[in-house]
């Protein structure tokens, strides 16, 4: 019998331990039951380091584990965030997103803007855009929305005239309606932009793909007078935008210490109007 009272009072014992246990501390979930392991997603270059050097930091002082997972082009970090292999991302601005979202039929959220590259024309032919000539070539994006920033900031540069009746943010070739200088233009890949600058005699390269590459962005041409829509965001799924998770990115990020770290290491960002309006 002693032995049997001795086993009993083991288990006993263990089950009390591990019920308190389970109320630690330590525990990975926050008050709000959601679990504080979280993975985080960015396409390899700046906002990857915007991850690890601005936002990550405060996310573990504020008891995160985080572990960031890098993609290689602009496809995956949607999918990998719908699918639930990731809790956040960040990469793109609102228009693709939205126009991401709307294409594959998915429900994501733009929670916050942050301080983006801005797009920049290079070119191992030309110093300003007085120099460029009658017939040059332009590499330009061929997704629709970077293409669209693309000859919106040759507009703005005086090189061509859009369609004043279309919407600005969806314009493409086809709605140019002055090229005095005959620009010949030359789609590729976003992310190939940078291999073209010794190709063409220009080359429209996103801010994220230009840095990546190791450009230095007061190098370029002429930069881009940056759309607020063309800002990149922090995206979640549409259903845990108001999770805990969601509103310590926001509270992260409109943080004094976060926009320090962009004073910083990101140098050369244009920084939203919500910021620069405080």
């Amino acid at each position: 019998m002693k032995k049997y009272l001795l086993t009993f009072l083991t288990l006993a014992l263990a089950i009390i331990l591990a019920a308190c246990g389970g109320n630690d501390e330590g525990t990975s979930s926050n008050e709000g039951g959601e679990s504080k392991e979280i993975k985080l997603g960015a396409t390899a270059g700046p906002y990857s380091d915007m991850l690890t050097k601005a936002i990550i930091p405060q996310l573990e002082e504020k008891g995160y584990k985080v572990d960031r997972v890098e993609f290689s082009d602009y496809v995956q970090p949607n999918n990998a965030l719908n699918n639930g292999d990731i809790d956040a991302n960040l990469f793109q601005h609102s228009i693709y997103l939205e126009t991401f979202e709307q294409q594959n039929d998915m429900d994501l959220e733009a929670l916050i803007s942050v301080p983006t590259a801005p797009m920049g024309f290079f070119s191992e032919k030309y110093s300003s855009v007085e120099e460029i000539e009658d017939g040059a070539t332009v590499a330009i994006a061929n997704d629709p929305s970077n293409a669209a920033r693309t000859l919106l900031t040759l507009q703005a540069q005086g090189l061509i005239e859009i369609d004043p009746n279309i919407d600005e943010l969806t314009a493409s070739e086809k709605d140019i309606v002055k090229n005095d200088k005959n620009l010949v233009f030359q789609p590729v890949e976003a992310g190939s932009l940078p291999r073209q600058i010794e190709n063409a005699d220009v080359a429209g390269v996103p801010g994220n793909f230009a840095l990546a590459a190791g450009l230095d962005l007061m190098n370029a041409v002429f930069l881009e007078d940056m759309n607020e829509k063309y800002r990149n965001v922090v995206a979640i799924k549409a259903e845990n935008k108001d999770s805990q998770l969601a509103k310590d990115l926001v509270e992260i990020i409109e943080s004094v210490e976060y926009e320090e770290v962009i004073d910083k290491d990101f140098q050369g960002f244009s920084k939203p109007e919500w910021m620069v309006n405080r």
